[in-house]
């Protein structure tokens, strides 16, 4: 079953708190103690976010986090690109599959192109929809 993982849907719950902050720094502490999240994974999310450049720390005593672009800017596929990866539904779909050649049914296989579309289906939607669309939940129904 298509699953965001943990962090994924940690970086989304931190982003769309960052979001609706407007550009006012917040903690990871913040964040951790608005939300049931674990600090230490949120940190790690935090991390790999910034490196992404969908937000930029802030040292000191009153550091933190703010997103580095608008929200209308930020794509939930921005998202879950940086913290899973690219979206795959079938095995053969990975990198590391096709590379070693896991998949026997590939040459003949009839799930392939229908898949293949479904995915492309599915990251197309994340990609046109925004962080903002997530902080205000009304907005999804125009992105559909």
């Amino acid at each position: 079953m298509l699953q965001l993982t943990k962090r994924t849907e940690y970086g989304l719950i931190a982003l769309t708190h960052l979001a609706k902050r407007g550009g006012v720094i917040t903690s990871a502490r913040e964040i951790s103690e608005h939300y049931p999240v674990p600090k230490r994974l949120l940190a790690e999310v935090m991390k790999c976010l910034t490196h992404a450049h969908l937000i930029e720390s802030h040292r000191g005593a009153h550091g933190g986090y703010t997103l580095a672009r608008p929200a209308s800017s930020i794509t939930i596929g921005d998202v879950v690109g940086a913290l899973e990866g690219e979206l795959t539904l079938t095995t053969c779909e990975s990198l590391e599959a096709g590379r070693s050649g896991l998949c026997e049914v590939e040459p003949v296989c009839p799930i392939r192109s229908p898949i293949h579309r479904l995915r492309a289906g599915i990251w197309d939607l994340f990609q046109r929809t925004t962080l903002s669309d997530i902080a205000r939940p009304r907005a999804l129904q125009s992105v559909r």
